[in-house]
């Protein structure tokens, strides 16, 4: 099984997937939460009463409160976003819409000041920061018998942020067909899809350090792509088994809340398994190879 000969077909997949939910987000801009952004949550639901969403915006307005949203979901409920209620102010509102509608039930409600968010948003991106550079450090002190080590480490972190991007253009997607949002659920899920790709991918590499000193006179190449069948069957089993499933019927019958941190996840950890086998080996073997030197030779030889 050559792997490594399709290198190119497996980077052009994951630029489809990434690079059309790379654009929403840069068009549209990231669909952040209340979690990062600051503001409210009310979740009601109503008797035998199914409002207009244009209709409970008015009562908002109403009450002076601005940049309002409202969301329906499977179970007859609304998801009201809105800027930061103080208790007053959301009961102003429950008040309005049992004269106006009929009496509200509560569901949740979630409450956020602006600074709170700034700082889930800048521990957030320093976590993904330490956690790289930590990686780094680590693989190359493990890798450090091994020729150019550090190029274990870099191909670890350009495979992660290949399932970074992943994520936000799965996210992306959600956020445009079904309303999804970055939230607190999302960073978690983020992390932890972090720390199996790097998982992954050091299984991978640990494999091809091993047969470094077996296979002495195999050239580079043949030996990533030796190392990367023998632990083709233990990665795949190994997230089916005991991750995948898992998360399918969380996703599945997991109820509205969880459902987009289990696919988030789900996609998250189908991704590192992905890119540990197709995107972090194979950049190893460029690498080696240094064939980005090869890529415009055939044109400017035509030229």
């Amino acid at each position: 099984m050559n792997i490594l000969g399709r290198r190119y077909f497996f980077f052009a997949l994951s630029l489809v997937i990434i690079i059309p939910g790379l654009i929403i987000l840069f068009t549209g801009g990231l669909p952040l939460s209340i979690d990062f952004t600051g503001g409210s949550l009310l979740e009601v639901s109503f008797a035998n009463q199914t409002p207009e969403s244009a209709e409970i915006i008015a009562l908002y307005e109403g009450a002076n409160i601005r940049d309002v949203q409202v969301q329906t979901t499977d179970i007859d409920s609304y998801i009201i976003r809105s800027e930061f209620l103080d208790n007053e102010a959301r009961d102003t509102v429950l008040s309005a819409m049992e004269e106006n509608i009929a009496e509200p039930t509560v569901i949740r409600f979630d409450s956020v000041g602006p600074s709170i968010g700034r700082q889930v948003t800048a521990r957030g991106a320093q976590a993904v920061a330490l956690a790289s550079v930590l990686v780094v450090l680590f693989i190359a002190w493990s890798f450090r018998g091994v020729e150019n080590a550090f190029r274990y480490g870099i191909s670890a972190i350009l495979a992660m942020l290949h399932d970074v991007a992943v994520i936000f253009s799965v996210t992306a997607f959600g956020g445009l067909l079904f309303g999804w949002e970055i939230d607190s659920l999302f960073l978690t899920a983020l992390l932890t899809v972090i720390g199996f790709s790097m998982q992954d991918s050091i299984v991978v590499f640990d494999r091809i350090r091993e047969n470094a000193t077996i296979y002495r006179r195999l050239d580079y190449e043949t030996l990533v792509n030796h190392s990367i069948i023998q632990t083709l069957q233990r990665s795949i089993n190994t997230q089916l088994m005991t991750v995948e499933f898992l998360l399918l019927a969380l996703a599945l019958f997991g109820g509205v809340t969880l459902q987009q941190f289990a696919v988030v996840l789900l996609v998250g950890l189908m991704s590192g398994t992905y890119s540990s086998i197709f995107i972090a080996a194979p950049i190893l073997v460029l690498w080696e190879n240094k064939e980005w030197k090869t890529w415009f030779r055939r044109k400017e030889a035509t030229a």
